[in-house]
């Protein structure tokens, strides 16, 4: 049964970063993120509210003098107060009599500022008052309605703000802006280490040899190189002893192997032995070439380095040598395709692939194509085919078939392309036999 995760966790899981330097860099940024967002909002929500607060009762309070001033002396000329106001406060009044204050006031720069001077304007001059904050760039306007008139006041915007504010921001996303290039450089150079090794095991594992890897970046990722360097070399010392052992295993067996021949070829030739002699010789050859193929197939994988290779020349050299040996073996297109292969190698695992459908079959279809990262090459027959059940038997050693093989080949082939990286799989065949699929990384 398959355990399906919640909405939720699917949808989070598509938003997250998939690499490790997108999500290392996540893991940094979010809380810092969080610690600058609290630090702005205590400053913003409690000290600024407390500064513009101050400075907009300090306002207010002016401008409420000046309408005392006004109302005090209804008959006298005002332009001295104004005048006095301005070089004094910093305050610029003009008085239009006979108008009415718009209905309405346009929305303000920062929400907070505005609250602070209404607030003001409404316990300190105890009218109605709008304001105005998109005639003027430097300036607020400030207008009150009077009895008969309306009082206009422009407001320096220094007066209203806090500079600080902005510095205290530049400061917040300055120093965010550093620590995240810095965090990001260094996360950069430490992911760019552990992609070699990637690179590198995963290169060893498609059977090429890029050799030891430099340890490098932080201690952990050093460690896992230098276990891969140590795994590397114990790879090769098994496969240098495999190797050897079956060379002296493949010589000390022909050697008595030999020697039956000789025996053989020395009996008697008459009517009554010639079948018997026959079937020993068989035997005897069926023998040879079994410890030839393996020990072929280890030196092959053991000792020959990858190299670019005209996989279609090779599919077409496998074709014409089971042509030769009887078999109707058709290439429908021509291939042209190259790939890093052990040539040899994947040549011995395509003519034994080949081969043991020829044995099976009347007529054989071999094909190629490119996929994304991989080429995928198939083997077609339409023999009996074999059933799905006993599909994975054939790929063990030694597991003979139906017509009584030694049962290395297929093993071999399945050997040979693991070593490449890829992999063999059996099913039906369009031609009503079995189809043989290889898919190798390209």
């Amino acid at each position: 049964m398959s355990l399906r995760l919640p909405q939720g966790e699917r949808v989070v899981k598509r938003i997250l970063p998939r690499g490790m330097l997108g999500r290392s860099l996540l893991i940094m940024l979010v809380p810092l993120l969080i610690v600058q967002a609290v630090a702005l909002q205590i400053f913003y929500g409690s000290n600024l509210s407390i500064v513009s607060r101050r400075l907009s009762a300090a306002v207010a309070g002016e401008i409420a003098i000046a309408i005392d001033s006004i109302e005090r002396n209804p008959t006298s000329s005002h332009r001295r107060v104004f005048e006095l106001i301005r070089t004094r406060l910093e305050l610029e009044m003009r008085l239009q009599p006979g108008t009415l204050l718009p209905e309405h006031s346009r929305p303000p720069a920062i929400a907070i500022v505005e609250r602070a001077l209404l607030t003001a304007l409404a316990e300190r001059v105890q009218r109605p008052v709008a304001l105005d904050w998109q005639s003027d760039e430097n300036a607020v306007i400030v207008r009150v309605q009077l009895a008969d008139a309306v009082l206009e006041v422009a407001t320096p915007r220094k007066r209203l703000f806090s500079g600080s504010l902005w510095l205290f921001v530049a400061w917040l996303a300055g120093s965010s802006l550093l620590m995240f290039g810095i965090a990001a450089l260094f996360m950069r150079n430490q992911v760019r280490n552990v992609l070699r090794l990637a690179r590198a095991m995963d290169a060893f594992g498609k059977g090429r040899d890029p050799g030891p890897i430099r340890p490098s970046g932080a201690t952990e990722i050093r460690q896992a190189a230098g276990a891969y360097n140590l795994m590397q070399e114990r790879v090769r010392r098994f496969l240098a002893q495999r190797t050897q052992m079956l060379a002296g295993v493949s010589h000390d067996l022909r050697t008595p192997l030999t020697r039956l021949r000789l025996s053989v070829a020395m009996l008697p030739a008459d009517e009554a032995m010639r079948q018997d002699i026959a079937d020993m010789n068989a035997d005897l050859e069926e023998m040879d070439r079994m410890i030839g193929g393996y020990l072929a197939f280890v030196r092959g994988v053991g000792e020959e380095r990858t190299a670019p290779a005209d996989l279609g020349a090779i599919l077409d050299e496998v074709a014409a040598r089971a042509r030769r040996s009887g078999g109707d073996v058709s290439i429908p297109a021509p291939v042209a395709l190259t790939l890093p292969l052990r040539a040899d190698a994947f040549r011995r695992a395509l003519t034994n692939l080949v081969d043991n459908a020829r044995r099976h079959a009347h007529r054989v279809e071999i094909a190629a194509q490119a996929l994304d990262n991989a080429v995928e090459i198939v083997v077609d027959d339409d023999g009996p085919g074999i059933p799905a059940d006993r599909r994975e038997d054939v790929f063990r050693a030694f597991e003979a078939g139906p017509d009584g093989g030694t049962g290395l080949g297929m093993t071999i082939a399945r050997d040979i392309v693991q070593a490449h990286g890829g992999e063999i799989a059996l099913e039906d065949s369009p031609l009503g036999g079995l189809r043989v699929r290889l898919t190798v990384p390209a």
